[in-house]
């Protein structure tokens, strides 16, 4: 399956296309990978004339042990007097910050918006992040952009100080079924226009057709899932204002 970390046998893929006198390009397509992911694995590991599947693997083993001895175990969540047994939480927030990363989030991304969403304040300092997390500030500093510019957290002034501290933004997952919702409706669109111009007696236009159909069942659901959502969220916006004397 694409993407993921290379493996054994994609390293001897990679040896066996170099010794062919092939480029990058080709070998990531043999192996559904880019080829900028070849490139960093070839020069990593010796460059084109001295790279060497087994002595390949062997050093990234060897990375992925020292990384992971120079990373000191995070600080357990104080439980700020709920009960909260330290440990399971901690467990828990590794599983959250796994799970985001598979779903596409950068790693130290996963770990900022992981770290926001155990508080109940949902709110942190650089500083506490960084102690948290045992990381740079440059580290904290570059996923809280990312963060920010995807809209899943917001910046503001510690009152009384010149310090600032990132706000988890509640919506954020509201937000990303909108956005998805969004997408899935221009491939509705598009699938549509693709039937019509291929020609919907066609094979392909069949196949466009039929995406169109899926797809738009699946808009149809995520409408209504956001409806049923804003419904039982916001009740009292839903009902008229009392007037004096009511």
């Amino acid at each position: 399956m694409p993407g993921g970390r290379l493996t054994d046998e994609d390293r001897q893929q990679i040896a066996a296309g170099l010794a062919e006198g092939l480029g990058y390009a080709e070998i990531g397509r043999r192996l559904g990978r880019p080829a900028s992911t070849v490139m960093r694995e070839v020069t990593r590991n010796g460059g084109p004339d001295d790279y060497g599947a087994e002595r390949a693997h062997e050093a990234t083993r060897h990375r992925a042990r020292r990384h992971k001895r120079a990373q000191p175990p995070a600080p357990p969540i104080p439980d700020s007097g709920h009960g909260r047994d330290p440990q399971a939480v901690l467990d828990f927030t590794e599983s959250f910050i796994d799970l985001l990363a598979q779903q596409g989030l950068p790693r130290m991304e996963a770990r900022v918006l992981a770290c926001l969403y155990v508080t109940d304040s949902g709110t942190l300092t650089a500083a506490d992040l960084v102690q948290r997390l045992h990381v740079s500030p440059a580290s904290i500093s570059h996923a809280v952009a990312f963060l920010e510019q995807q809209g899943m957290l917001r910046r503001e002034r510690v009152p009384g100080a010149r310090r600032e501290r990132y706000v988890l933004d509640d919506e954020i997952w509201l937000r990303s079924m909108l956005a998805s919702l969004q997408m899935n409706e221009a491939l509705v669109a598009a699938s549509r226009r693709g039937a019509e111009i291929l020609g919907a007696a066609t094979p392909a236009g069949v196949r466009f057709e039929s995406s169109a159909e899926l797809l738009s069942l699946v808009s149809e659901a995520f409408r209504q899932v956001l409806e049923q959502w804003q419904n039982r969220a916001a009740p009292s916006a839903r009902r008229p204002a009392r007037t004096p004397g009511d």
